[in-house]
């Protein structure tokens, strides 16, 4: 999850991560990382420290009074020897400070995530998704996703075994400020249905009417 209020930063960090494999999920606020970290597991969580209401500093120490192993990253304008100090002590495990490589971030973020044995991939049943290579496999074939197929994909894996809401999933996929309509997350499905949900293997994504939708093997 990154978390930042300045939209010029965090969209293209956003693509760049997610282009080296990573699914990121944006939140401009406080408010808003603390309320996407309780419907939701993050591996990792990049955060700036100057913003409106809830401050990173105080989100910092938040997240770790309820999750002490997650690694938190500063990545702020705040570059005093006390600010770096402080951060440290207020539960980070990194401080990297703007304007910064990207390269140097990537580094960094590579090595948190291998310092908590964050997995490659995630499964279900004969399904996986290699998350370092971008790669999906299901039995014996390969599958190719685009870039919100991957996204919805790695959610569904992280939420198998319950109703996800429509708002849920286009919030996840296109964040507050972008949203579409309910039409554009309809296509996404359909997408990778056919990619994936394909016989004789039994479907993963179900249609909850009026609700959502449910990933899983049915029995």
């Amino acid at each position: 999850m990154l978390i930042d209020d300045e939209v010029e930063l965090t969209k293209p960090l956003q693509a760049f991560l997610q282009q080296q494999g990573y699914f990121v999920t944006i939140a401009q606020s406080g408010e808003e990382g603390w309320q996407l970290w309780q419907r939701e597991k993050f591996h990792l969580v990049i955060l700036d420290w100057l913003m409106p209401g809830l401050s990173g500093l105080d989100l910092c120490r938040r997240l770790r009074q309820v999750d002490p192993t997650v690694p938190i990253l500063f990545l702020t304008a705040k570059d005093t020897l006390d600010d770096r100090v402080l951060g440290l002590e207020m539960g980070a495990d990194d401080y990297l400070v703007k304007p910064f490589e990207l390269r140097e971030l990537l580094a960094r973020v590579r090595a948190l995530l291998r310092r908590v044995n964050y997995p490659p991939a995630l499964s279900y049943g004969n399904l996986s998704l290699d998350r370092d290579n971008s790669l999906c496999r299901r039995g014996g074939r390969v599958i190719h996703l685009s870039d919100k197929e991957l996204q919805l994909l790695h959610f569904f894996l992280q939420n198998p075994h319950r109703v996800i809401s429509h708002r849920e999933l286009i919030h996840h996929l296109w964040g507050e400020e972008n949203s579409p309509n309910s039409n554009a997350l309809v296509a996404q499905i359909k997408l990778l249905r056919r990619k994936i949900d394909i016989p004789p293997d039994p479907p993963l994504i179900h249609t909850v009417y009026g609700k959502g939708y449910w990933f899983g093997q049915k029995n």
